[in-house]
């Protein structure tokens, strides 16, 4: 069963558009809180490009890699992409103009197999709640 987190964003779709997409803005929200950051991302937005996003524990503790590639793009509205590693899992995101000046983005991903469910959730939704906020403050 697929997990889903959404946020509305009150921004233009093509403002929360540009700040998924560029590498320099993904380093100020891909983390789930505030021990943690995004020291380092890298993000070829294309059908076949490949998008990798550092996550690091600021006490340097434990940092992982997150990797994909991306299978369907169309610009402004959807992404579809698939994790790297042993479980390829799927992961697609909409974002959807409410009005000129707010965006729903929804994101629906398998889960993987290690952490339970309902803490998968809650991660992704701290990921996409900083978004909005690195989003409407920049």
């Amino acid at each position: 069963m697929k997990i889903k987190v959404e946020t509305n964003i009150n921004v233009a779709v093509e403002k929360a558009w540009e700040h998924w997409s560029s590498p320099e803005s993904i380093k100020g929200w891909a983390f789930a809180s505030d021990d943690w950051e995004c020291p380092y991302a890298e993000n070829d937005l294309r059908v076949g490009g490949r998008f990798l996003t550092r996550m690091s524990a600021k006490d340097k503790s434990m940092s992982f890699d997150f990797t994909g590639i991306y299978l369907e793009i169309e610009e402004y509205k959807y992404i579809k992409y698939i994790c790297d590693g042993d479980d390829k899992r799927l992961v697609q995101i909409t974002f959807e103009k409410i009005s000129e000046d707010e965006t729903k983005v929804v994101e629906e991903f398998d889960p993987e197999n290690i952490n339970p469910s309902e803490m998968q959730k809650a991660g992704w939704q701290s990921i996409l709640d900083n978004f909005k906020k690195c989003v409407e403050n920049n």
